[in-house]
């Protein structure tokens, strides 16, 4: 652990030395993409024996060993003339036809640059990286803990922050929505692969032969429009065994709404669509008109019902506004509940994604092709011992042992309450419902309050009445 934690603090040091990265955002895609040519390249070795008559879609001299596995090989302004001039243009236009590994370099190279200016810098990086050996169970399995830890890191990278969704988030929702072997599976806005990954690992041990594997690498796909993520996501991939493409750069929202058939339908969506940002203009104009809006977060909402199959499940994160809007929002809502049962709702503590972005938070899960009857709601507290979440104090998924608990056996407590859909339409599908537990605490609380408080002012006046009889 302590090795490959040095090498990464060591990379870390290096490209802050470099006057082209600027800022954690860019040096975090720098080291990405340089890791993601080593992990490949480790990856290959692997195909060789793995793969029937595997043939590496890059050339002999764009190779790893070729240019950067020699600690004594290209360096200073030799390297970055190589690096600039010969390698991305290769690897930006590689033939995609010949080798499904291909349209994975392909894809991750189209909108991804080098940042770095100096070769020397360059080259110590790649000596660093090359120590690595991810053909190792145990420096794969060190990596992918190192590897949360850096896409964390996003949260402090300005706007980057979106890109990355709590691990105990993705692993909650993840395990309720419980996705099987063969099911599809899809995350529509995948960011950096939290719920993919999360599936792969919940789904993978319930495999037990090759085909099965095989069955797995199809039934997992994601979609995302921004290359940072993109990139971040793929090599997350990756280090879990996919072989395979299985992330897409693009904007789901660009095709129109009734282009989406059943061959576009799945068995689970599993997201946290952006919130809180605009489409470009005319994006909207891809859905019908009743739900035409800007906003990022309620145009995938109505993607998502119309994508999941009937009887397909999904488990989705949705800010506050979304509960209580109105105009589009509501027409959206009502939607949800006429084609699928909303079912819980599991009302976040705030900061639980800070510092990213202290909005309040939901998680909705809905299965499609049955009417909402009725709703749970479950208002999850802080656990004991923490007043807030932030990045020393982060969300954790054992705070969530309490839900799962009451999940299987669904009673109303102090957490938890039950809406009607009679309810729901009485406030016009505004599904922001407050906890009538604390509420009825709360007002207990105060009539004490008020009571003890008469009592004391009794007292008082009794005590003055006594010391005014004196006086006569």
């Amino acid at each position: 652990m302590s090795n490959i934690t040095s090498t990464i603090k060591s990379i870390r040091d290096i490209m802050r030395k470099d006057a082209g990265v600027d800022g954690d955002a860019q040096r975090i895609s720098q080291m990405v993409w340089m890791l993601f040519m080593k992990i490949f390249a480790d990856k290959e070795e692997e195909w060789e024996y793995t793969l029937d008559k595997y043939e590496s879609p890059i050339e002999d001299k764009y190779k790893w060993d070729a240019w950067a596995a020699n600690d004594e090989g290209l360096t200073g302004d030799e390297l970055m003339e190589f690096i600039n001039s010969e390698l991305f243009p290769a690897l930006k236009d590689i033939d995609t036809s010949k080798t499904e590994q291909a349209k994975i370099i392909k894809a991750v190279f189209e909108d991804t640059y080098n940042y770095m200016k100096n070769g020397t810098l360059f080259r110590q990086v790649i000596n660093e990286i090359d120590k690595i050996d991810f053909n190792s169970s145990e420096d794969r399995h060190t990596f992918n803990d190192i590897y949360e830890t850096i896409l964390k890191e996003l949260q402090s990278a300005g706007s980057s922050g979106e890109y990355y969704t709590p691990r105990a988030v993705t692993q909650f929702i993840v395990d309720m929505v419980d996705p099987q072997l063969g099911e599809s599976v899809l995350d529509p806005a995948c960011g950096t692969g939290g719920f993919l990954t999360c599936s792969i690992d919940h789904v993978r041990k319930q495999i037990d032969n090759p085909k099965a594997t095989q069955t797995l690498q199809e039934s997992i796909r994601g979609v995302e429009k921004k290359p940072l993520p993109h990139l971040l996501c793929t090599t997350n991939l990756m280090l879990h065994g996919f072989d395979q493409p299985a992330v897409t750069r693009g904007n789901m929202l660009t095709k129109s709404y009734s282009d989406y058939g059943a061959k576009d339908q799945v068995n689970v969506v599993l997201s946290n669509p952006p919130f809180g940002g605009t489409e470009e203009d005319g994006t909207e104009k891809n859905f019908p008109k009743k739900f035409q809006t800007k906003e990022t977060a309620d145009l995938f909402l109505a993607l998502i019902i119309k994508v999941l199959k009937k009887k397909g499940r999904a488990g989705v994160v949705l800010p506050d506004g979304t509960l209580f809007g109105e105009g589009v929002k509501t027409r959206i809502k009502e939607e949800l509940l006429s084609k699928c049962n909303l079912h819980t709702i599991i009302r976040l503590p705030n900061n639980v994604f800070s510092p990213y972005t202290g909005i309040k938070t939901n998680l909705l899960f809905f299965d499609k092709g049955e009417k909402t009857k009725d709703i749970w709601y479950y208002e999850m507290p802080y656990p004991e011992g923490i007043k807030n979440f932030n990045r020393s104090k982060p969300i954790d998924i054992k705070h969530f042992d309490n839900i799962k608990d009451w999940w299987k056996d669904r009673k109303e407590n102090k957490y938890a309450w039950n809406v009607t859909l009679e309810e729901i339409k009485g406030k016009d599908y505004n599904l922001d419902f407050k906890n009538p537990n604390t509420y009825i605490e709360a007002e207990i609380l105060k009539t004490e309050e008020i009571l003890s408080n008469l009592q004391t002012s009794i007292k008082t006046s009794e005590k003055l009445m006594s010391e005014i009889l004196k006086m006569f």
